[in-house]
């Protein structure tokens, strides 16, 4: 799974999915993406996981913009689509949990002489994701909250999303989804849109969690009638809910490497900030990937303006994974501001404002260990210029 926020991101169609999810959360703040679109942001149970939550509305093709705008606004490690579906197997009772282990979009396909051909396209669950979805339907403890004597029973297997409400057992198209896609457990709207954008994306894990409101069989009317669609929004925001939890708990993100014999290694983390006339030539812990190695920062004022600059951009991304509250935020963003103008004005007249601006937004900033480091080694270059 990827490495990244710590973030997961759950998506829902309607406002009673919206509000079972929200029921899970606590602590909540409202974080709007530059679009328009609303998410907030609150926390899981004692761990302090934290969920964006966000209204995508019904049907594939809005899943798949709200979908991408999550993603890019939140940098999850993943991402779920949580709701209410209608159930393709007798044996799958009213309030049981559909996880997707496939999600179909069965809306492709070629129109012939001779009728309909399927042109098939999916995504499948990534494997760590289901993993962790079958341990946790194991363990038994997703339920535990539900006001039910029974508990509902999770499923996993294909899901199909189309762009119709599907309530006839007998219709032309019901048939025709049973003919090309016969093992597909549940039947819905947008799982297949926030799939793509998740496969768009450098494959973010993205799970569709779904419960069993009806039985898409002209029976939906008289279902939503004894509150069925409530019931089984509740069941799947309570699944959903403990496995982005664990999602996030089970992440590189949050449990550091490990040893070949699966052991937990420490992850490493090297700071090094010269003053005066000292110089740190090159220092690494564990390193991936590749790495560059340059001089030492130049010292001038152009250098300390696009510091500043990044600084900025870093500080509104801290703003939105919810590692700066907004109180704090905006005093921040206040202090880089005076930081900026006496940069603008000229760092030798201004240099001592300069340098006091800094320390107040480090102040400010010093709980988030990246932003206290950068800006740590911002004000020993400022003090070392003349």
């Amino acid at each position: 799974m990827n490495t990244n926020s710590g973030f997961v991101v759950i998506l829902t169609a309607l406002n009673l999915e919206y509000e079972a999810v929200r029921d899970q959360l606590a602590d909540l703040r409202v974080r709007p993406h530059p679009a328009g679109t609303r998410f907030e942001v609150g926390k899981l149970g004692q761990s302090g996981c934290r969920v964006a939550l966000g209204l995508a509305g019904k049907g594939n093709h809005p899943a798949a913009v709200i979908a991408e705008r999550a993603i890019a606004q939140f940098s999850p490690t993943a991402m779920l689509f949580v709701g209410i579906a209608g159930g393709l197997w007798p044996t799958i009772r009213l309030g049981d949990v559909v996880v997707a282990s496939k999600v179909y979009a069965y809306h492709g396909g070629t129109s012939e002489d001779d009728g309909l051909k399927a042109r098939p396209k999916s995504w499948e669950i990534p494997h760590e994701a289901d993993q962790i979805a079958h341990h946790l339907d194991r363990s038994g403890t997703w339920h535990r909250n539900l006001p039910t004597a029974t508990a509902p029973r999770v499923h996993f297997g294909p899901i199909a999303a189309g762009e119709v409400v599907q309530d006839s057992g007998i219709s032309d198209q019901a048939r025709w989804i049973r003919q090309h896609y016969h093992d597909a457990m549940a039947i819905e709207m947008e799982g297949a849109g926030a799939a793509q954008a998740g496969h768009l994306n450098r494959a973010l894990p993205v799970v569709v969690v779904r419960g069993i409101s009806d039985h898409a069989d002209g029976s939906k009317a008289a279902m939503d009638g004894q509150n069925w669609q409530p019931k089984a929004a509740r069941h799947a925001a309570a699944f959903a809910t403990a496995l982005a939890e664990e999602l996030i708990t089970q992440s590189p993100h949050s449990r550091g490497d490990t040893d070949r014999d699966g052991s937990r290694t420490m992850q490493m983390t090297n700071s090094n900030l010269a003053t005066g006339n000292a110089q740190v030539g090159f220092q690494a812990g564990q390193i991936n990937g590749n790495i560059t190695v340059g001089a030492t920062p130049a010292q001038s004022t152009d250098d300390v303006a696009a510091s500043i600059a990044e600084l900025r951009t870093r500080l509104k991304q801290a703003h939105l994974d919810g590692q700066l509250d907004e109180e704090t935020y905006v005093a921040a963003e206040s202090e880089l501001e005076a930081a900026a103008e006496c940069v603008a004005a000229g760092i030798p007249e201004k240099k001592s404002g300069l340098v006091v601006a800094l320390k107040r937004l480090r102040g400010l900033v010093a709980d988030v260990s990246e932003l206290a480091a950068r800006l740590a080694a911002i004000i020993a270059v400022v003090r070392s210029m003349s």
